[in-house]
């Protein structure tokens, strides 16, 4: 068994990932707090998962994803402030008492290179754009994590777009994640609510002009981000994931319309089909879970260095249960 895990900032899902690259279980549980509780989460997953779905099977590798900047080749986490974590070498701190190596890579590119395979082969070079509390993307081109120079490939969260736009938590003026992360919206919105973006959209609906201005900014920034993405790597598909993606049509639909409506005076723009050329990851999708799991795979198949060659082709084509 490959166990995967996605640690997020109140959540961790997990999964164990077969032979033959099934999904043969998948457990959730409350992330814990500080570098102690992150460590203790990713031994109370595996355990869980003992538990109710692979017994005694033996544990071949463990890969983790999480927020926080991960150095290619290493298991050391920094800056991963959502999950009170300055500093963390994950590995050292677990993989004695799994018995197992341990992989580790940033959440964002380890749920690319789960979306890239559980796409199995229908792209040969795919953005997987999350969208949550902030905005990411990972790039995956033919099964292989592409990270650019200095590990930044893909940031498109923090491109102004919008000279005249709101404020972003990095002090820039109009960046998608400031139009479009579920933190800024939220904020901007500032009615309480169990799900802020969502009570945004109802209200938009109903004919509130602040939340439709909100509303249109969501939009418009992930848009852009598609545009960013297609003419900059030329990818074959931008995959949306991430939690707003809970929104489904009610978020996809307008991202659509405007990435129509934007290529109407352009004939480049329109040869380039950019509608067509994004989807939405299904929701409950296990991908950022099973893209850790080939993160820990790759560890223990090519030592400490590894996670630098990760793949995205470590898996058969049928997920079972994903």
């Amino acid at each position: 068994m490959r166990v995967g895990l996605d640690v997020g900032g109140t959540k961790t899902d997990a999964v164990a990932v077969d032979a033959a690259g099934h999904i043969a279980g998948r457990v959730r549980l409350a992330t814990g707090w500080g570098p102690d509780g992150v460590a203790q989460t990713v031994l109370d997953a595996v355990a869980a998962l003992r538990r109710a779905h692979i017994g005694e099977a033996a544990v071949a590798s463990v890969g983790v994803g999480m927020p926080g900047q991960v150095g290619p080749g290493t298991t050391r986490v920094m800056h991963a402030v959502n999950l009170g974590v300055a500093d963390l070498d994950l590995a050292a701190a677990v993989s004695a008492r799994l018995g197992a190596p341990v992989g580790v890579e940033n959440d964002v590119k380890a749920a690319a290179i789960g979306a890239y395979a559980l796409r199995a082969g229908r792209s040969e070079t795919m953005a997987y754009l999350n969208l949550g509390t902030g905005i990411a993307a990972g790039i995956v081109r033919d099964g292989r994590l592409w990270r650019g120079a200095h590990g930044t490939a893909g940031e498109v969260g923090h491109i102004s777009v919008d000279p005249q736009g709101p404020r972003c938590r990095c002090g820039q003026l109009g960046c998608i994640e400031a139009l479009s992360g579920g933190a800024s919206i939220a904020k901007r919105w500032g009615r309480p609510a169990p799900l802020p973006v969502l009570d945004m959209l109802d209200a938009a609906d109903a004919g509130n002009a602040d939340a439709q201005r909100l509303r249109a900014g969501l939009v418009e920034g992930v848009a852009a981000a598609v545009r960013i993405l297609v003419l900059t790597c030329d990818v074959d598909v931008v995959v949306l994931g991430g939690g707003l993606t809970a929104l489904g049509d009610r978020l996809l639909s307008g991202v659509v319309r405007q990435l129509a409506a934007s290529a109407e005076a352009s004939a480049f723009m329109r040869s380039l089909a950019l509608a067509d050329r994004v989807e939405l990851l299904p929701r409950g999708s296990a991908a950022a879970a099973f893209g850790a799991a080939l993160v820990g795979a790759a560890r223990a198949e090519q030592g400490p260095d590894g996670a630098a060659g990760i793949t995205a082709h470590d898996t058969k084509e049928t997920v079972a249960h994903g």
